[in-house]
């Protein structure tokens, strides 16, 4: 498989060929590692994943597969692969078509540690202690519209591999009304919906970040659990290994995000969860004020045409839609302190992006 790419003009050549550096080692760690690890912007206040220089990522197609084979392949979820591709059919694309995948994410507005859980699409960010300056990412599946995955701060209190599963007599009820009964307990094997591994988190009920079993894979990155959250089994194994008990687990819901990049706003809009719907006027009302409070003016003057494309085509894809004017520096042999390090917050306010309350059991 190969990947396309095209090189901006006029870009600051010592910043490409750093991007360049990091992309090429993404495109051949990708086929041994699970997780796609970015390097952190080098500007303060920057909030922006790049993965390729070019500011596009595609893949041809070698044979015959469907979107759910290349999300797959690229641990993304299906939510998200099926966003880019609107105009491709999910289980059918033929040799030789052109896939577009993700190039850049708008980081949640959460503290830079531990997890963040941003259901709104379905990703996960964890910046791992002790390697400042880089976030691994990693997609996800979570709660369906009747088993709502809650929201707000937890924690890892415990971590278990190849769990057994104990299904809530709630969900035995269900299974037995679907003609699919479950038994009192689930051993580990590749049947078991826990999968290899689970993180428990501090909230009432079993909540659980957990892998998944061979029948459920291609339903990462869809609202398909019972307010768990599920992984790829390769991305559980590599979370689990990484992350402490302890560790501060962040779960919001913004569909919703803006961050700077090389002095470039970006505006990235996700779609409404099932059983939630948000007006166009109210998404953009949220992206007015996080574009406000971003670049602390009353009335920014940005590219209303490109929000409102982001806002219409809920891809994910951060938009670009408003560039500051760098602060130079002074022509003085010795110039004032920490001039050229004042920038605006980088980091928008989750305002009228709602949430949803409610403890669940199960997986």
């Amino acid at each position: 498989m190969t990947r396309l790419y095209t090189f901006p003009q006029n870009t600051n050549l010592s910043k490409t060929l750093g991007r360049l550096i990091v992309s090429v080692a993404l495109i051949f760690s990708s086929a041994y590692a699970s997780a796609t690890t970015y390097q952190l912007p080098g500007t303060p206040g920057d909030t922006v994943l790049e993965q390729f220089p070019s500011g596009d990522a595609t893949a041809t197609v070698v044979a015959d597969e469907t979107l759910l084979d290349m999300a797959l392949r690229y641990t993304l979820g299906q939510t998200e692969i099926i966003k880019l591709n609107p105009k491709i059919d999910r289980w059918l694309i033929k040799k030789g078509q052109v896939v577009r995948l993700p190039n850049r994410r708008v980081l949640p507005d959460t503290p830079h540690n531990g997890i963040t859980l941003n259901i709104s699409e379905f990703r996960m960010y964890y910046y791992p202690p002790g390697r400042g300056g880089e976030v691994m990412s990693f997609a996800h599946g979570i709660g369906r519209q009747d088993w709502k995955t809650p929201l707000g701060k937890t924690s890892v209190i415990r971590k278990v591999k190849d769990p057994a599963w104990h299904p809530p007599e709630s969900i035995r009820r269900e299974h037995a009304a679907n003609g699919d009964p479950l038994p009192v307990i689930v051993p580990p094997g590749p049947h078991n919906p826990l999968g290899t591994r689970a993180l428990y988190l501090n909230l009432p009920g079993e909540y659980r970040i957990h892998g998944t079993d061979v029948d459920k894979i291609y339903g990462i990155g869809m609202q398909i659990t019972h307010g768990c959250v599920r992984m790829y089994p390769e991305d559980v194994e590599t979370l689990y290994d990484v992350v402490p008990v302890g560790t501060a687990v962040y779960m919001v819901k913004q569909p919703i995000k803006v961050g700077w990049l090389d002095n470039v706003l970006y505006v990235e809009a996700h779609p409404d969860l099932e059983g939630e719907e948000m007006s166009q006027a109210d998404r953009y009302a949220v992206a007015l004020r996080l574009i406000q409070k971003a670049t602390k003016e009353e009335m920014p003057e940005f590219d209303q045409k490109a929000l409102n494309q982001a806002l219409k085509d809920l891809d994910g894809e951060p938009v670009a839609v408003y560039e500051r004017v760098p602060m130079m520096e002074p022509q003085e042999a010795a110039p004032a302190p920490n001039q050229k390090d004042v920038f605006p917050d980088a980091n928008p306010a989750p305002a009228g992006q709602g949430s949803s309350g409610g403890y669940y059991h199960g997986t």
